[in-house]
């Protein structure tokens, strides 16, 4: 199951997942279950972001896409920015510390990477 979030005020139309040509797209697989996905989830809401959640919780074949598309890596969260595998949620922070998350999302060259 694949879900959009973005925080808005009650008010505030639906969010939008569409993906326009500034706007790195931002992947997130979790479960329901994960202190670390539900940290990752914060950390982008309150920095304004959309992202696409894959829960892979209860879908043995979206698990499975998920280690492969990972490199291997077998735990959630696993992020994905505009493909490119940043890793959990540690990786997503210290990208965040050091500044370079907003670097990478705003999808300069050079930048992908942790």
């Amino acid at each position: 199951m694949s879900m959009c979030w973005r925080w808005r005020e009650p008010w505030s139309p639906p969010p939008s997942c569409y993906r326009t040509s500034e706007m790195a797209r931002i992947i997130l697989y979790t479960t329901d279950f994960c202190g670390y996905c539900r940290a990752a989830k914060q950390l982008l809401l309150r920095k304004g972001l959309d992202f696409e959640e894959v829960d892979v919780g209860a879908d043995h074949e979206l698990r499975i896409a998920m280690v492969q598309r990972a490199g291997g890596r077998r735990t959630v969260p696993q992020i994905f920015i505009d493909d490119a595998p940043i890793g959990g949620y540690l990786e997503l922070v210290e990208l965040e510390r050091e500044g370079r998350l907003d670097v990478l999302l705003a999808n300069e060259p050079g930048s992908v990477g942790p």
